[in-house]
C-alpha cells in the first residue's frame, strides 16, 4: 500500500486520469510481485527511491531518474539476457501515455539501458544516470550480513540452475566487478561505498 500511495503520488502530476495511473500502478505491482522474484521487487525499487530522497543536489530531470527507477527492472527474467531493453520498452510507451515529452522519453530510455552493464559510455553524459546505477548497485556496499540476505535472494531468482553452474557464472560476474578500476561513477560512492562493495564481493567469492 504504501508504494501504490507513492506511485499515485508521484504520477498524479502528470495527469488526471486516475484509471490510467491505477492501471499502471496494477501492471507494476504485477511484475515485481511475480513469484520468481526475490530480490528485483518492489523493496528493491523503494530502497532506490529511498536513495534519491537522501540526496541533496541539483538533479538534472529528478522525474526522470524516478521513472527511470520504478521501471528498470519491470521486465526480469534471470533466464534472459534482453531485460534491460524490454523494461525500456515499457517505460517508453508508459511514459508515451502519460503525455511526457520525446527527450525525456529517450533519456528514460537511456537510463535503463544503462543498467545492463552499469558501465560509462559516451551515451552517457546525464549525471543523474551515474547516481542511477550507483543507487543500483548500492546493495553490494552494505554490512555483510545485509550482503548475504542479498547473494540469497538473487541465488532463488537463479534456482533453475543447479549449484555448479550457478557458482561458476557468479563468480565471473562479481570478479567482472573487481577488474574494473571503480565499481562506482560517482565520488560519492567511490569516498563512502567502493572499499566495502569490494570488501564484500571478494568474500563472496572465496566462499563460492
Amino acid at each position: 500500500m504504501k508504494m501504490k500511495k507513492r506511485w499515485f503520488g508521484f504520477v498524479s502530476k502528470f495527469t488526471s486520469d486516475s484509471t490510467l495511473v491505477e492501471s499502471l500502478w496494477k501492471e507494476l505491482e504485477s511484475k515485481y510481485q511475480e513469484s520468481h522474484r526475490a530480490y528485483h521487487n518492489l523493496s528493491h525499487i523503494e530502497s532506490l527511491l529511498n536513495l534519491v530522497d537522501t540526496f541533496e543536489r541539483d538533479w538534472e530531470d529528478k522525474e526522470v531518474l524516478i521513472f527511470s527507477i520504478w521501471y528498470h527492472d519491470i521486465i526480469y527474467k534471470s533466464t534472459k539476457k534482453d531485460n534491460e531493453l524490454q523494461s525500456a520498452i515499457i517505460a517508453q510507451k508508459r511514459l508515451s501515455e502519460l503525455n511526457i515529452t520525446q527527450s525525456r522519453i529517450e533519456q528514460c530510455y537511456a537510463q535503463i539501458l544503462a543498467t545492463k552493464t552499469h558501465s560509462i559510455t559516451d551515451k552517457i553524459l546525464n549525471s543523474d544516470t551515474l547516481y542511477l546505477l550507483d543507487f543500483d548497485l548500492e546493495i553490494l556496499s552494505r554490512d555483510w550480513d545485509s550482503y548475504q540476505i542479498y547473494t540469497q535472494q538473487i541465488r532463488k531468482e537463479y534456482k533453475i540452475y543447479p549449484w555448479f553452474l550457478y557458482k561458476r557464472g557468479r563468480k565471473k560476474a562479481m570478479q567482472h566487478f573487481l577488474e574494473r578500476d571503480y565499481i562506482y561513477h560517482t565520488n560519492f560512492f567511490r569516498k563512502e561505498k567502493e572499499q566495502q562493495a569490494r570488501a564484500n564481493i571478494q568474500k563472496e567469492i572465496d566462499l563460492l
